[in-house]
This record gives structure tokens, sequence and C-alpha cells, in this order.
């Protein structure tokens, strides 16, 4: 075979052994074995919740399973048209097996991106946090800044996006913010930028115009749906109620009804101003709690307890997951998988999804950065 088809091959076998090592093939087969017998027994549906969960499992592993076998199956019917192509000398019949193989290579990428989002939250709506770190006026713009590029990614999603607590900074920009974003695999896309974010610019609220360094954090975690059972304590909990203050408008009602929840035996705060009365943002706040409270145990069971909430971190030097230099160039770099690019407004206009890309397969592949490229 020419070079260029032979890197072609290699490239599409390569990222079949990536997909099968992380699904564990013989494992998952053995499970989805299991999950037809019990799809069998009728007295599944006497508990629909358990049933529907059983279900998706089962089609999932059936989806992924099979995109394996379908491309292993291609790929060697595409080899052998290639080798009899060149042994009749029939350039049409190579050229053919050649644009079968790149359309073979973009369904293995849409398949990577797959596997990369069957985590067992990632489904799940999700709830975004944004803090403001020390530095005043200019972290808290920062702050806004971040609230509006994940509100325009999201919009580019198509994704709900319900405002649930703002606190606005004492100049400009906001001190805090709660955002509730409805999507499919909204959790999954997301959990990828909690963490430190930092940017670097001129300031406009310098008179001197000199460079200023601010830090705002991310925390992210999923809207739990009532197939989790998370067990909380109500004597663990204290309530404070407070007047609501934020933005106004469409975004937060200024009422006297804003309710905050403190997990006192992890520390776990959450508030909810968005509704009307007392007793919606209650409701609300409780399962923000439970969202919280299940998301670290998520971690503790994914074996990432040491990536904990970014809120609780230290905002600032070291701490960071991503860089954004706006002045004396335009740069944005992850510094965790060295995802960067020049165009900086698109970033910030909502364009994540290479870098939300790039750290879910190194997080489930272990793969450099650009491994899994991006699909149409």
């Amino acid at each position: 075979m020419r070079p260029e088809i032979e890197r072609l091959v290699e490239e599409i076998k390569q990222s079949v052994g990536l997909l099968r090592r992380h699904l564990d093939v013989d494992t998952a087969t053995a499970r989805l074995a299991e999950l037809n017998n019990l799809a069998e027994d009728p007295n599944l549906w006497n508990d629909p919740q358990k049933a529907q969960k059983l279900m998706q499992e089962r089609t999932s592993l059936e989806n992924q399973l099979g995109g394996i076998g379908r491309t292993e199956r291609e790929l060697e019917d595409q080899i052998g048209m290639i080798e009899l192509g060149e042994a009749e000398n029939d350039e049409a019949v190579v050229l053919e097996a050649e644009n079968a193989l790149k359309a073979l290579k973009k369904d293995v990428a849409r398949q990577e991106l797959e596997a990369l989002l069957s985590g067992e939250a990632d489904r799940f709506d999700t709830y975004l946090e944004v803090h403001a770190g020390a530095g005043g006026t200019e972290s808290q713009d920062w702050a806004s800044m971040l609230l509006r590029m994940y509100t325009r990614w999201a919009e580019r999603k198509g994704f709900k996006i319900e405002y649930l607590e703002e606190t606005q900074g004492e100049e400009a920009g906001i001190k805090s913010a709660t955002i509730q974003i409805s999507g499919h695999n909204a959790y999954g896309w997301l959990k990828t930028e909690a963490g430190v974010h930092r940017l670097v610019r001129i300031s406009p609220y310098d008179s001197n115009a000199r460079r200023h360094t601010s830090f705002s954090s991310i925390a992210i975690f999923p809207v739990v749906d009532n197939s989790i059972k998370i067990d909380i304590n109500e004597s663990d909990v204290r309530v404070d109620t407070m007047r609501s203050g934020g933005a106004g408008g469409q975004h937060v009602n200024k009422t006297e009804s804003a309710v905050r929840l403190t997990h006192i035996p992890t520390g776990v705060a959450v508030v909810c101003q968005a509704g009307r009365s007392q007793h919606k943002n209650r409701a609300q706040a409780w399962d923000m709690l439970r969202a919280r409270l299940y998301e670290i145990e998520l971690k503790k069971r994914e074996e990432q307890a040491a990536a904990d909430q970014a809120a609780k971190t230290d905002i600032g030097w070291g701490h960071q997951i991503r860089s954004y230099v706006l002045q004396p160039y335009q740069m944005v770099k992850d510094l965790r998988t060295g995802v960067q690019t020049s165009d900086t407004s698109g970033v910030l206009d909502g364009d994540l999804d290479e870098f939300m890309a790039a750290t879910l397969a190194q997080k489930a592949f272990g793969t450099a950065p650009g491994q899994i490229e991006d699909v149409d």
C-alpha cells in the first residue's frame, strides 16, 4: 500500500485499540449478556426506574460494541479492496477504498467522542458556579466574562440556561453566580472546566494602562435525577435566609426569599435566590446540595478526589487550569493538555469544544492533544 494509505490504516487501528481498551470489550460483552438476561425477566418493570436505567445501559453497550465491530469489519474489507486494486492495477478501486477509509476515520472519531461522554453522570444537566478570586474589581469583571463565555457556549449547543444566584461586584462584574445548564451531556462536557482560570490583560480600570493578572474559579456539579439517592441528615444542614441581591430584571428577582444551605460535615454551601418564594428557593437549594454531595462521592468513586471543588482551592497562582492572555499577545492555553489558540475572542464567545475534547481524551485514553480530531 502507498505510505499515505498505510498511515491512514494505522491511525484507524490505533483509534480502535483505544476504544477497545477504554470500553474493556471482554468485560462489556459479559455485562451485555447479563443485561440481556435481566431484560427477559417479566418482573423487571415492577421497578420502572431500575428498568429504565438497565435498558439505557444495555443500549449504550450495544451501540459501543456494535460500533467497534462494524469499524473492524469495514477496515478489513477496505484493506482487502486496496490490495485487490493494487494487484490488478485498478486505480479507481484503490481510490474508492481510500475515500471509504477516510470516512471510516471520521466515524471512529465520533465513536471516540461518544466514549469520552460515557461516565455515570455525564448525561445529566449541570450546575455551574463562578467565583471571583482576590483582586477586587479586576477579578470580579473577569468572573462576569467567564459567566458570559459559558452561557454563550451553552447557547451554541441549544441548551437551556437558568440563573439561580448572582452577587454583583461593588463597581463592576460579579463576586459569584450560579446557573443551571440543561441539555444532553451538559455535565459530561462541562466537568472538564472545573478549576481556576487566569486572565492577563491591560486593565480597563487602571488609569495608567498597566497589565493585570486576574483569577476566577469555576465549579461544576451534576443535576441528579430521581434514580440517584443521596441521603442527608437535616440536622447536618444549617439553613439561612436572606434578601436576594442580584442583577434584577430577567436574571434574578429582588425578593426577601433567598436561601443558603450549609452542609456542616463537609462545609459545602449552596445559595438559591431565583424563585419568588422562599419555599421554591428552599426546594431548589436542597436539589443543589444533593447534587454537590453526589458530585463529591462520584469523584471519590472515580478516584479523582485530588480534583476537588474548584471553589475550595486557592484562586490564584499555581492552581490555574487555563490561561487567557489578551496583552501583549493573544493566546488561550490549557495547562493540562497543552491545547492552545490565538483566537481569544472566539474562545471568550464560547468556542470551547476543542479544549473540552482534549481534556476528556486525556482522562479517558491518556492521549496527546489532537489525538481526537474535530468532527463536523
